[in-house]
């Protein structure tokens, strides 16, 4: 899917990574557009969780994709599902607050344009 979508100028794909050594995490963000060259962004915070930091660099991508011209797709690749589910969790978690962020960034990338894409998949 990654590939195929690759090649397409109106899809962002958004790969993040982050990772804890001595109370230090590192959030990793690639953002590959076609015809640009692939942004990276390194984020780096102390005592927070893997999950936090996950969750953080998520919104970074979606945020860095949404301000792009023409872009009605975004793929998300990351190593860690059960953090992006926490996304689409409305109960009351420690996470909310960067669930109801990257939310938010959804929703206004929908609404701008109605030919954005809507499927979600996780894999």
């Amino acid at each position: 899917m990654v590939i195929k979508s690759s090649l397409s100028l109106s899809t962002a794909i958004v790969v993040i990574n982050a990772s804890i050594k001595n109370d230090i995490t590192t959030s990793i963000l690639h953002v590959h557009l076609t015809n640009h060259p692939v942004t990276k962004t390194l984020h780096y915070a102390a005592f927070v969780t893997s999950t936090e930091a996950k969750l953080f660099v998520i919104r970074c991508g979606i945020n860095q994709a949404c301000i792009k011209e023409n872009v009605s797709k975004i793929i998300v690749v990351t190593n860690s599902i059960h953090v992006a589910k926490n996304i689409f969790d409305v109960s009351s978690h420690p996470y909310q607050s960067h669930a109801v962020a990257i939310l938010s960034e959804l929703h206004r990338f929908f609404t701008i344009n109605q030919s954005n894409s809507r499927i979600l998949g996780m894999f």
